[in-house]
């Protein structure tokens, strides 16, 4: 075959190519709107009549006898309509796969347990289900955690309400009974005074941090120091107090562990957590603080003898307000306002760090764990 019969050939098919290909196009843009199948259907049209065309107008250009011209044109019309049908069919199923996830899509929430991930249809289609799933598990579990937020915004207003009102009636009993010198002793009704003031100072101071840590205010200034001074620190505030509810109070921590992080803050975290631990421990048991450095991080567990948690609150215990059952803390101990604990986790969190607690073996008590990021 000479070049330029060869040229001709080239340019007469990639002429019938872009024709079809151009016809192609403008009814795609048509029916972009309508169902899939309709686009699959022009896909494989465009390039069997492109062939078709091409393979003819070669062939007249040739001058090939109206006999293999016939012959031509009927095996290539067959291979044409068998290569639309297929496509037809193919586009018709993933119609019908198409409508069965948009199904499941309009009946879509978190409370539906019919799961998407059996949609059949393309790799695409079921990864698209298998993610509806992930998302409808999402859902659920924002949900829960919104009803829990709503339900401990309501204990939290419920123990403002209690816990501020008390001790204002008390003051103004207290200062009625010495405006009227009806007492024999104010000066113990003096002492009682600032006590409850001190006591709801720290309630309000309580409410202030954990309206900074719930707002994303917290601000923290980590540097060096060690973890022993801190521990140290916190144990001597809170012995007194542990001693004279018959608790002991031991610590140890390893040598040389340095934690990066916002000496105030994890004091704070120290104090909640001891505040909490000699709140809920009974008379003649103790209270342990370890600290140490396990895999480049550092570890802080305290742990107590409150006896144990229910399985069912273990995951309640961070949450605002919450105080568990009255059986947990000694008879004479004042419970308190359930703020200690999600501070704990906010600051915790504000450095990158995590805390968890976990029932400790024969019911002895409680583990908080604090995991914070080493040097």
């Amino acid at each position: 075959m000479r070049i330029a019969d060869a040229l001709s050939i080239v340019a007469v098919a990639t002429a019938c190519a872009v024709l079809a290909g151009l016809v192609g196009l403008t009814v795609a843009r048509l029916v972009r709107r309508r169902s899939i199948r309709w686009q699959l259907a022009v896909v494989a049209v465009v390039p069997v009549a492109g062939a078709y065309l091409g393979a003819t107008a070669v062939a007249r250009l040739m001058f090939i006898s109206a006999h293999d011209l016939l012959v031509m044109s009927v095996v290539s019309s067959v291979a044409a309509l068998g290569a639309v049908g297929i496509a037809l069919v193919v586009a018709a199923a993933i119609a019908r796969w198409s409508d069965a996830l948009r199904a499941q899509l309009r009946t879509f929430d978190a409370t539906s347990s019919e799961s998407a991930g059996g949609t059949p249809g393309t790799a695409e289609l079921r990864s698209l289900a298998d993610e509806l799933d992930r998302t409808r598990e999402r859902l659920r579990e924002a949900q829960d955690r919104e009803r829990r937020l709503e339900e401990a915004r309501r204990e939290l207003v419920s123990w403002v309400s209690h816990d501020l009102r008390t001790p204002l009636a008390g003051i103004r009993v207290m200062t009625e009974a010495l405006e009227d010198d009806m007492t024999t002793d104010p000066a113990r009704y003096h002492r009682q005074i600032r006590a409850e003031v001190d006591r709801m100072s720290g309630m309000v101071d309580d409410l202030f941090e954990l309206a900074r840590i719930q707002a994303g205010a917290l601000v923290i200034a980590p540097e060096p120091v060690l973890l022993s001074d801190l521990v140290s620190e916190a144990l001597a505030a809170i012995t007194p107090i542990a001693e004279a509810n018959g608790i002991r109070v031991e610590g140890a921590v390893d040598e040389g562990v340095e934690v990066s992080a916002d000496p105030a803050g994890i004091a704070r975290v120290l104090d909640n957590l001891l505040v909490n631990a000699v709140r809920h421990t009974r008379p003649g048991r103790s209270v342990e603080v370890r600290g140490s450095l396990v895999a480049g991080r550092v570890e802080i567990a305290v742990s107590d003898g409150c006896g144990g948690l229910p399985t069912e609150d273990l995951a309640r215990v961070f949450d605002v307000a919450w105080q568990g059952t009255p059986s947990r803390t000694p008879e004479g101990t004042a419970r308190g306002g359930g703020l200690g604990l999600a501070i704990v986790k906010g600051i915790v969190e504000a450095h990158d760090g995590h805390v968890v607690v976990e029932n400790r073996p024969r019911e002895t008590g409680c583990r908080f764990l604090v995991v914070l990021p080493g040097q």
